[in-house]
Formats: C-alpha cells, structure tokens, sequence
C-alpha cells in the first residue's frame, strides 16, 4: 500500500519506518527542511535503538523517502497518518491542537480522490470527531474522505520493537454505512496481524481515550508506588520487597512498581494534565480529581531529590554535585519534563556547581540548560564532587561499581534516585548511600 505519514519525530520516523519494514511504500512528510534532508540521507537527529537501522533499510530498499512537499504526498498516497505533537498549552493545562489543525489545512486542499486519513496523536476526547468534519469542509473530495483513529502505544527506547510487534492495535472508526476504514487498516496491518496481535475496532470517541486512560493508570501505579516509598522511608520498611510481595497478586502485577524519582518526557504527565482539563470541559472533572495528587505526588520526587541532597551537603552553596543522566529515561535522548535535568537546575539554582553527563542526551541538555557543566564521562563528572546523583537509570550507570568513583570524588556520598545501585555494595565501601523507600 501507499502511505503518507505527515510528522517526523519520533513517533512519525518511526511509524513510517516501520511501516517500510513490512512492506509498504511510504512517504514522511515534514516542515522541517534540515530534518528532511538528513532522514533522507539516512542520519536520524535524534536517538532511537535500531531506528536508524530500518530507515535506511526503507530508504536502500526504495519503499521510504522523506519530503517536505503536502502536493506530493497527497498525490502519492491514498492513506495518510497524522502524527504531529499535542503538547500543552503554555497558558493552561490542556492540550495544543494547532499542529493537528495546521496539518489537516495543510493536506487535505490536495486530496481530490477517495482518502482515509488516519491520527496517532493523543488527543482529548471529540478532535476526531472535529477534524473529520474540517478535512471534508477543506478536501475536494469532501464526503469522500474518511478519518479514523489509531493511537500509538509506543515506548521511546522501544520504540521500534513495538511498532514491528505490538501489544495491541486499536483503531477507532467514524460510523457510516460506506465506511472502509476497518478494511484498509486491517489490510495494512496484515503482517502484524498474522502473529495474533489484538485488533480492536471501536468508535471514534473510545479510541481517543484508550489512550490517555492509558497513560493515566500508568501514571497513577508509578505515584502509588512512590506514594509508598515515602511511607517506607519513616517506617524503616523496604519498598522493593514490597513492590515484589504485591506484584505476585495479578490483579496489580510487578511492572512500574520501581519507587524512585518519577516520570517525565513527553507524554505521561501532559496527557494527565490534559484529560484533567477535558474532563473538567465535559462537566466530570470530579471523576479525574485523583489524577492532581497522581501529578503533585511525581513533581514531590523531584522537590526530595533535592531535599536530600541539601541534606547530605549541609547547603548547597558552593559544593559540587555530580549528576548521571540527563534523559527523561534511559535508552532515549529525549528531555522533554527530563525528572533528571529539573532537579539539576534546581540544585544549580541553590548555587550548587552542577556536572552532567549521561550517554546519549549530552546536545539535548546543554541546548535547553546551557548555564549548567557538562562532562565526556561519568567519572569526569564526579571528579571532585561533593555528592553523586544517579537521575537516570542507564545500564552504564548499574553497571558502576564504587571503586569506579572512590579516588576522583571529594566526598563519598551517592543518592540514588532510581533505586538502581546496590546500597549493600556501595556502604560496604565506605559510602554513604542514600535511596528511595529503602531502610
């Protein structure tokens, strides 16, 4: 089939990329120039594992290419995913749907034959709705043109992985007689389908809140279980025997159960802020009132992080802090609401002298907080610190032993607010060794 997807980010890059990867032609469209013509010379500008491995297998193999034209990819395709940002507003909460509505405006004046226009960005409940009736006011076509809605359940760091195997494909369908949305869909998802990945057909509406109830259950097991921790740490109790003994129960199950410095990136926490303010539009924000606390509770982490590290400081005037990680989470170079790179400006803030480093995210962080310092290695960030905190869980950083650290730090002091270093190991060598929810 000949597909358009119009956004490449990291959702788009990828959706397109995969979607080469199982046999379809595909066009990407996007706005940004310099973006297009490194995607189409092979360079991703951004990192994601094995990413850029299948997009130049698209482009080598002929069925991926990049463009910036909307005529050339309306011309081309008869499929065309939305997948463009929704971040939040800077004025309120809820979400910022000009990037759907530019591209909608963008597109659909040179759709002049049957289409089928399908969206993957978190939206707020009614935009499909909305914008299938703004595409066929714009599109010649008109009546012709169909909308359906597909969200994305992609994990950045696996993000191809589940895109090529998914976990569940739903697709949320406009209800009229002469609808092929279901069919063309299904037909595209075939390879996927054939190893018996769930395909869920729903209406519009469903499909839109699939996935923001979603990440708001995520999000809330994650605060839960932070909640929690803060319970254990005055209670000398142990938060990773607990989150084992009550993830054996099926009914809650042990994944995101790790007690530490919370979420980030660009979705959990705009998608909850979001749904709270749809809800509230619609009438039952009362219904989603648990979803503030879930919110307070994940920027809480943050404000202790740095609690404790003036702690163990004394002040934060004038010492050095070292901090591992910048990402939001680790396998990714994404700091959008990076947890990590919050509690380092808030540390540098206080007059601490702050060095960073993590693996992949150096150009990120130093475009967005160029007033912090910034190192090749993990010990050249800790050399001469005061304190070492350890933000973001990369394998580099579990991997780390203390006699990594003994001789190039000015005191032996390591937070750690991903609970991902051995506190055992790290005492045993003379360490003070501060975690969440652990005795």
């Amino acid at each position: 089939m000949k597909v358009a997807v119009i956004g490449a980010g990291y959702l788009g890059t990828t959706h397109a990329a995969g979607m080469a990867q199982i046999g379809h032609d595909v066009m990407a469209v996007d706005i940004d120039a310099d973006k297009v013509a490194k995607l189409q010379s092979g360079v991703v500008p951004f990192f994601e594992p094995e990413l850029e491995s299948i997009v130049k297998d698209g482009l080598a193999a002929g069925r991926l290419r990049f463009t910036g034209s909307y005529t050339e990819a309306a011309d081309f395709a008869d499929v065309h995913f939305l997948v463009v940002g929704t971040p939040q507003n800077k004025h309120d909460s809820s979400a910022d749907l000009s990037y759907l509505d530019a591209a909608i405006d963008a597109l659909c004046p040179h759709l002049s034959r049957p289409a089928l226009i399908v969206g993957k960005s978190t939206v707020p409940v009614g935009t499909a709705e909305r914008l299938a009736e703004r595409a066929r006011r714009i599109a010649p076509v008109g009546d012709g043109l169909e909308l359906a809605w597909n969200p994305e359940f992609l994990r950045e760091g696996f993000a191809v992985k589940d895109t090529l195997h998914p976990d569940r494909i739903v697709v949320g369908v406009e209800s009229r007689p002469d609808s092929r949305a279901e069919a063309v869909l299904r037909a595209l998802y075939a390879p996927l389908l054939d190893c018996d990945t769930p395909f869920l057909v729903t209406g519009l509406t469903t499909a839109e809140l699939v996935k923001v109830a979603a990440n708001a259950f995520l999000a809330t097991k994650i605060s839960f279980i932070n909640a929690i921790a803060e319970v254990c740490e005055v209670t000398s109790a142990n938060i990773g025997t607990l989150a084992d003994a009550i993830g054996y129960d099926d009914r809650i199950g042990r994944r995101f159960l790790n007690a530490g410095l919370g979420f980030g990136g660009g979705c959990l926490s705009k998608d909850i802020r979001g749904f709270i303010s749809r809800a509230n539009e619609l009438g039952v924000g009362d219904s989603l009132r648990f979803l503030r606390e879930v919110d307070d509770l994940n920027c809480r982490r943050r404000r202790r992080i740095v609690d404790i590290t003036r702690q163990e400081c004394g002040s934060l005037a004038g010492v050095r802090v070292a901090v591992l990680g910048a990402a939001f989470k680790p396998d990714t170079d994404d700091i959008r609401d990076s947890p990590a790179l919050d509690v380092a400006n808030q540390i540098h803030s206080e007059g601490a002298e702050v060095t960073v480093y993590d693996p992949k995210a150096m150009d990120n962080a130093r475009k967005a907080f160029p007033s912090l310092n910034y190192a090749f290695s993990a010990v050249d960030a800790c050399s001469g610190a005061d304190s070492v905190l350890v933000l973001t869980e990369w394998d580099e950083f579990r991997n780390m032993r203390p006699h990594h650290l003994s001789d190039v730090t000015r005191s032996k002091s390591v937070i750690d607010a991903r609970n991902c270093l051995d506190p055992y190991e790290w005492r045993a060598a003379g360490w003070t060794y501060r975690g969440f929810g652990r005795p």
